[in-house]
This record gives C-alpha cells, structure tokens and sequence, in this order.
C-alpha cells in the first residue's frame, strides 16, 4: 500500500512540475509516465497517460502498442487486440507489435476454449 502511495506522490509530483512550465505535458512525457506508471501497477493511469499520446498522435506505435499491453493486463482482450492491430497498421514491420498481437490472440482464443473445456468436466461435489 505505501508503494502505490509514494508512486501516487511521485506522479502527482510529476504533474505539477510539468503544470509550473505554463505548457502542457509533451507526447514523450506522457508516454514516459505511462512507463513509468505500468512498471508500479498503476495501469489505470499508464492507459490515461497512452490514450493522451494518441490524441496527439494517433498513428503512435509506442503508445498503441503500450495501451494494448496495459489493455492485456487489465483483461480487456479484444481492445488490446484494436490496439495491437492498429500499430501493426501504422508500422507492419514492428517485431514487438507482431510478437504481442499474435499472443493477444493466443490469448483470446484460449479464453474462449476455456469455458467449454470446463463445462465438459463435472464439478467436484462440496466438502460437508
């Protein structure tokens, strides 16, 4: 609980230094913080932070590849998937993009086999 607190300071800090300078945070700055922000679990804030890049650049490979990452962690699979493919979009030949697309996939399609494979096997009965 103090991580998440001392790294909730140090973004805060983050914020209002860039806030100081009158001009508001950069693209690379905001893709930095999300960084910085999925390295301490924070996802909520490194998808704010990534979605923030891509209105200012909507074609971003970095950040969409990021946000499809953080998507993953948060179990949205199939917006991870939007994102992955829209890199892959804006740079065919990123080796990264490929990588977490085809996983992102793997991913999906595993999930969706899932209830079916344990809808063919009885549940245990409950311990009395």
């Amino acid at each position: 609980m103090r991580t998440r607190i001392a790294a909730a300071c140090a973004a805060a800090l983050v914020l209002s230094a860039c806030a100081s300078t009158g001009r508001p945070p950069r693209p690379s700055d905001q893709l930095r913080f999300g960084i910085w922000a999925s390295q301490n679990g924070l996802w909520d804030e490194a998808v704010f932070r990534w979605q923030r890049v891509l209105q200012a650049d909507s074609r971003s490979v970095a950040a969409l590849n990021n946000l499809g990452v953080a998507y993953e962690k948060k179990g949205r699979f199939q917006d991870a998937l939007a994102s992955y493919e829209a890199a892959i979009k804006a740079d065919p030949a990123n080796i990264h993009v490929k990588s977490n697309l085809k996983r992102c996939k793997e991913n999906i399609q595993a999930s969706d086999a899932a209830p079916a494979a344990t809808a063919d096997k009885k549940a245990p009965d409950a311990k009395k």
